[in-house]
């Protein structure tokens, strides 16, 4: 759904007419809306907050999801899809280095071969041997975007770890992400008009025309809610590392879409230092020592006693 979602954005925003800000605007507060209703129906004693929770949840909530939206919706308007979300997925690089520096965590010293793949590969795929003909803009956006979804991925595991639900978790920062859309962008000054037009699906669709209405259903409902439901659920099967490396799917993904789609094409250099940067992020998970959790049988016991 998400390796959909970036092209779907992507039409929203050029043939949509829409800008970043209104289409984070919209898919803050859509799911801000699905996210806590589903939470007062399912698991309403989660929703609750102290006082102490508030601050980090408002800046969970813009500088984790608001900003991170945002500064991808930037990205993927100037830059080819796949490259914006290859940037993008240095986050995890972003966070094993977080955990080495300043919580002290023991981590590997592959950590900094890591860091060496993903660096070469950032080169190769913004073409810096080339004298970097991407947007500037387009690639600092993307920079930016990483640095938001390592703030998004540290502070989501920290309240995890202090026992936040995951979905209350999820419904309080995109409430606070969508109130910080308000105030920039307020809602009586929102192009209404726009939302019953209907837009061209741009590519080798180009003649397929959709109401821009459904374009920012599918990025709320498939590009936001239902996807974070099933990467919730998941984590009761899988650990953050795994689940985090199954999430590098979307950058293969989301650059097949586009191509199929949009006509998004590589270079066979940017290829290559995709897949070194993905490679980076991969070394980059395994090098954290994750705790070891006692066996059911052990941790049973400890229960009782």
């Amino acid at each position: 759904m998400w390796c959909v979602n970036g092209t779907v954005a992507k039409v929203a925003l050029k043939s949509g007419g829409l800008t970043p800000e209104r289409l984070s605007e919209v898919r803050a507060a859509g799911s801000a809306l699905l996210l806590s209703a589903i939470v007062l129906v399912t698991c309403r004693e989660t929703a609750r907050v102290t006082r102490r929770e508030i601050p980090s949840l408002v800046v969970f909530g813009i500088l984790g999801l608001a900003f991170v939206q945002y500064f991808y919706f930037v990205a993927i308007k100037r830059l080819d899809i796949g490259i914006g979300l290859v940037i993008m997925y240095t986050a995890p690089v972003l966070v094993a280095l977080w955990a080495r520096f300043f919580e002290h965590e023991p981590v590997r010293r592959r950590l900094w071969f890591a860091l060496a793949l993903a660096l070469a590969g950032l080169s190769l795929v913004v073409d810096v041997w080339g004298g970097v003909t991407l947007d500037g803009l387009g690639v600092a956006s993307c920079l930016a975007a990483a640095v938001s979804y390592a703030v998004y991925i540290v502070m989501a595991a920290h309240a995890l770890r202090r026992g936040r639900n995951a979905l209350s978790l999820l419904a309080w920062g995109f409430l606070f992400a969508s109130v910080f859309w308000l105030v920039v962008a307020p809602p009586w000054s929102f192009p209404t008009d726009r939302l019953t037009e209907s837009a061209s699906l741009l590519g080798r669709l180009e003649d397929v025309r959709l109401p821009v209405w459904l374009l920012l259903g599918y990025v709320v409902l498939f590009g936001s809610v239902v996807p974070f439901i099933f990467i919730v659920t998941s984590l009761r099967y899988l650990s953050a590392t795994r689940t985090i490396v199954l999430a590098m799917l979307e950058p293969v993904g989301a650059a097949l879409v586009a191509y199929a789609w949009l006509g998004e094409e590589l270079s066979a250099g940017q290829i290559v230092g995709a897949v070194l940067v993905l490679a980076g992020i991969l070394v980059a998970q395994t090098a954290r020592v994750e705790p070891i959790e006692p066996a059911p049988a052990l941790r049973a016991l400890e229960e009782r006693a």
